[in-house]
């Protein structure tokens, strides 16, 4: 938990990245979706906020996947429902209504939502795209559940990205397809193109250093700045965990960050250290509350309320639930 929390602060410092954590290391392994509760949970929840080696998906809406398309194409600008962003706000939408049984309950969940995201002028059109992003995502799930384990491998992985890409195509027209994941197009290619060249042994180590080289010129100027940001903040977030490992002083973090990052930064991650160490503290707290037998279940409402902000609230469950995944033994 202490990790996931410094790599989502880390990111959010303007210090040291100014992007999302989506880039691989030419040996990384893609990472593939998450164990879910059936089609629909791995679908409606496995992609928003993607991390390091997340698949990303095709941007042009005819043809391959990992065929030659622009790139940095914009979403539609005449159109004011798709702009960039709208992916963001459709997920941030699907947090905010939380968990539902079914599909349709989640919908009409949406519904009561759509005005807080939308302005009325787009509140219809943006919930029957809301509503085609859902069934997309129960789609997803099950396409996620076939898919083979093995995404080391660029077959399996191209295989994973051209259906992906497929499922997107029955849900979203060109123009909304290109609102929601033109961005990712170029990653598609990149990601794809790494993972082959760390993959063939018949390339000479300065063959592969020319081929990966080749690779990142590719990108644009900005996804090329951003992966070196995401870098950056992924070394920091491991250095921060290195030093949990320790119980380092707060001394020794600062002289370390200071000279790797410069003093601001230190200072910035100085403040996440603090954040992260109440945070669990409150964690602690509700979570011996909750373990008490007998509990009162308005109490611990009551406690929650006091304890968490309400962004908080909603990732509390899931932040104990990963320190019991993280408690248990190897193998069980």
């Amino acid at each position: 938990m202490q990790r996931t929390r410094v790599i989502a602060g880390a990111a959010a410092l303007a210090a040291l990245a100014g992007a999302a954590l989506w880039w691989l290391g030419p040996t990384a392994e893609p990472g593939a979706q998450g164990p879910g509760q059936g089609a629909w949970d791995a679908g409606a929840h496995g992609e928003a906020g993607a991390g390091p080696g997340a698949i990303a998906p095709g941007r042009v809406a005819q043809g391959s996947v990992l065929g030659p398309s622009p790139q940095g194409a914009p979403a539609d600008s005449t159109d004011p429902l798709l702009v960039h962003g709208l992916r963001d706000t459709l997920e941030a939408m699907l947090l905010e209504a939380g968990d539902a049984s079914d599909p349709s309950a989640l919908k009409q969940r949406l519904a009561a939502l759509v005005g807080r995201h939308f302005p009325p002028a787009l509140a219809a059109r943006a919930l029957a795209l809301a509503e085609r992003y859902v069934d997309y995502r129960v789609a997803l799930g099950r396409l996620d559940a076939r898919a083979p384990q093995d995404l080391a491998d660029p077959r399996a992985l191209r295989d994973t990205m051209e259906a992906r890409h497929k499922v997107r195509q029955q849900f979203f027209d060109g123009a909304e397809y290109d609102a929601l994941f033109a961005r990712e197009a170029e990653l598609d290619r990149y990601t794809l193109a790494r993972l082959e060249i760390a993959r063939n042994a018949s390339l000479t180590p300065d063959q592969r250093a020319q081929a990966l080289q080749a690779a990142d010129n590719e990108l644009p100027p900005e996804r090329r700045a951003e992966r070196a940001a995401s870098t950056e903040h992924m070394a920091a977030a491991a250095q921060t965990a290195a030093f949990n490992a320790q119980n380092a002083s707060d001394l020794t973090r600062h002289q370390a960050r200071s000279a790797q990052y410069g003093e601001a930064a230190a200072h910035a991650l100085a403040q996440l250290d603090r954040e992260e160490q109440h945070w669990q503290q409150r964690l602690d707290q509700y979570s011996q509350a909750s373990a008490r037998p007998g509990s009162d279940s308005a109490a611990l409402a009551k406690l929650r309320q006091q304890l968490f902000t309400s962004d908080e609230q909603q990732r509390v469950d899931a932040a104990l639930a990963l320190r019991r995944l993280g408690s248990q033994p190897s193998g069980s």
